[in-house]
């Protein structure tokens, strides 16, 4: 059976508003630089087999094998007065939502935007605020071990197929996390956190792990109600760059 998530597979599985319109190439530079028409709707998903350019946060390069990944951007237009560095734990927790719901496996999150089964990073989330707010999402399913990159800094990184040992369904999984996004999207923008920060604290990866943030090491206490990182020696964490010290 076919693995690809062009239109004719990935069109019939959308349940919701999200992924109307679905543009779709089977190589692009970055799936998010196709977003920006200001006559896009809220909703509108740009999808590939490829990125010859992917970024990961703080622009690390995303690489992957052809036809292996789920790689695709949103476009949101959050209403004025919400956090938009929220969206990445917002989207951290549908694309968890997603995979536990394909895979039956635990997906927890590490804060602020990578998604974990197993105790190995599965996929990243990138949130820029351009034309609305283009939320990047990218899984990797179908790698084998050696097709993987390797990290030199924890969590290591895996694939669905790694984890769970079975060859997913990608055009499945990137309907289902639509799905789980557009929920949970429209719970914040309603609501905000609030609803949503008891299973944050749930699938929180780094409670009682240690980890160097700006140079010093603690431990990770929790999330808090406005999605920062609490720490034992009682920082706050809003945004940064996190370093996992220690495997579970």
């Amino acid at each position: 059976m076919s693995n690809e998530v062009d239109p004719r597979r990935v069109e019939p599985l959308l349940r919701g508003r999200f992924g109307r319109p679905y543009l779709y190439e089977p190589e692009c530079a970055s799936t998010q630089l196709a977003l920006h028409d200001p006559a896009l709707p809220e909703g509108a998903v740009a999808a590939t087999e490829h990125q010859t350019a992917g970024r990961g946060r703080l622009g690390r390069r995303w690489d992957e094998p052809v036809g292996s990944s789920v790689l695709m951007s949103v476009l949101l237009r959050p209403p004025a007065g919400r956090a938009v560095a929220e969206l990445s734990l917002v989207a951290g927790l549908a694309v968890a939502r997603a995979i536990e719901g394909e895979t039956g496996a635990t997906a927890l999150l590490k804060w602020p935007n990578d998604v974990l089964l197993h105790g190995t990073k599965v996929a990243g989330i990138l949130a820029e605020a351009r034309d609305g707010v283009i939320v990047g999402i990218g899984v990797n399913v179908t790698q084998e071990a050696a097709e993987l990159p390797i990290r030199e800094t924890l969590p290591t990184a895996g694939s669905l197929r790694t984890t769970t040992g079975v060859a997913h369904d990608r055009a499945a999984l990137l309907a289902a996390i639509l799905w789980e996004l557009e929920r949970a999207y429209d719970v914040w923008v309603t609501s905000g956190l609030a609803p949503l920060h008891a299973e944050l604290e749930r699938r929180d990866a780094l409670r009682g792990r240690r980890v160097r943030a700006d140079g010093i090491e603690s431990s990770g206490v929790g999330i808090d109600a406005d999605g920062r990182l609490v720490l034992a020696d009682g920082r706050r964490l809003a945004s940064g760059e996190l370093e996992l010290l220690d495997q579970p």
